[in-house]
């Protein structure tokens, strides 16, 4: 496999690492040269123990604009969709997209969806925690019924954006990229959209469909410096009619990525990192006995899973259709990240009807 990675910054090394541990060929290219000097000299070495001379570094103006197998866009989210288009109209038989999938206007998704389609290409939505190893134990208890129905869930991502500006340290704060910025893909809603996502995925497995209903509640912070959401409180109800919660921040210290399905007799409970390296499942009957599986892991391993179901999916088109991170997937999160900050605006809930495409023509507010 020969990848193409767009942007050297963190997400983007992370991926190189992962792609290199595949065997595969990789090429990165940015369009600031200082950050393609980064990544060989500072970030790299510093996460990795040494520098992969194998790796190509180009100048984006520089790079080949074709004989790449999978393309990999790890820039800024308002940059994403472009990228991703000229990704399928070059030829990759694979595109990874991270995560948000775009920005709130969701700008360029449906023809994303359409060229991608047409072109027969396998794309994909950053959503790593959804595919690790923890998720999967949750998945399995959640579609063997091992505690009957799901009656509600429950998804946290809240995590202080402090560690984020620590593997950037080149960036002075949120106000110095996309992350301060709710309209370009940043803030709450979308950089820790993950929880959204994996409450999506959790639904699907359990077989209590869709979110169709969404009310959310966000505390905006805008000044002449920075607009972006750092609470993003919001409820959900499925086509199923079950409601459930997702909370996402960027404040809370410690942090803590957690989920709860609670089903007719038990429940089944998954935390991410809230022991150094170890994720948890932690699962059991009503007032009976606890269990709990341990899954050891480092943050590169996400990724390195990551690329390991990308390989599975590309040669199995259930295991594709079925991806918790395929595009479809992807864009059912962010028609509900556009929800959200409608709702949030109007303070109103709203409405998601999946049979109009992948536009704001999707998002209507219940009167």
């Amino acid at each position: 496999m020969k990848v193409k990675i767009f942007g050297a910054g963190s997400i983007g090394n992370h991926l190189a690492q992962a792609s290199r541990r595949m065997g595969w060929s990789v090429d990165i290219c940015d369009i600031d040269r200082d950050a393609l000097v980064r990544t060989k000299n500072d970030i790299y070495p510093a996460r990795y123990g040494n520098w992969d001379k194998e790796i190509g570094l180009y100048h984006t103006s520089d790079i080949a604009i074709s004989g790449y197998d999978m393309i990999i866009v790890g820039t800024p989210p308002d940059s994403h969709m472009e990228l991703a288009i000229s990704a399928v109209k070059e030829g990759a038989k694979i595109v990874l997209v991270e995560k948000p999938l775009s920005t709130p206007d969701l700008s360029g998704v449906q023809e994303l969806f359409e060229e991608a389609n047409n072109a027969g290409c396998h794309v994909f939505v950053g959503y790593d925690h959804a595919i690790s190893k923890s998720a999967s134990i949750v998945y399995k208890h959640l579609q063997d019924k091992a505690f009957g129905e799901v009656i509600t869930l429950d998804v946290e991502f809240r995590e202080f954006w402090g560690g984020i500006f620590k593997a950037h340290p080149w960036l002075d704060g949120p106000h110095d990229s996309y992350l301060g910025f709710w309209e370009r893909g940043g803030g709450a809603c979308g950089e820790h959209s993950h929880a959204i996502n994996l409450f999506q995925n959790f639904a699907y497995k359990s077989n209590i469909g869709r979110i169709t209903e969404v009310s959310a509640f966000m505390d905006y912070v805008d000044n002449d410096n920075v607009n972006y959401d750092r609470n993003c409180l919001m409820t959900f109800r499925t086509e199923k009619k079950i409601v459930g919660r997702v909370v996402q921040d960027v404040v809370t210290q410690p942090t803590r990525k957690w989920a709860r399905a609670q089903c007719e007799n038990g429940f089944v409970e998954w935390f991410c990192g809230n022991k150094d390296g170890i994720d948890e499942v932690v699962y059991g009957e009503n007032n009976g006995r606890i269990k709990i599986d341990e899954v050891i892991k480092t943050r590169p391993d996400d990724f390195y899973e990551e690329m390991k179901h990308i390989e599975s999916a590309i040669t199995n088109k259930e295991i594709y259709e079925k991806s918790p991170i395929s595009l479809q997937r992807g864009l059912e999160t962010m028609l509900v990240i556009a929800a959200a900050h409608i709702s949030s605006k109007n303070n109103r809930s709203v409405s998601i009807d999946y049979n109009r495409g992948f536009s704001l023509d999707a998002i209507s507010i219940i009167n």
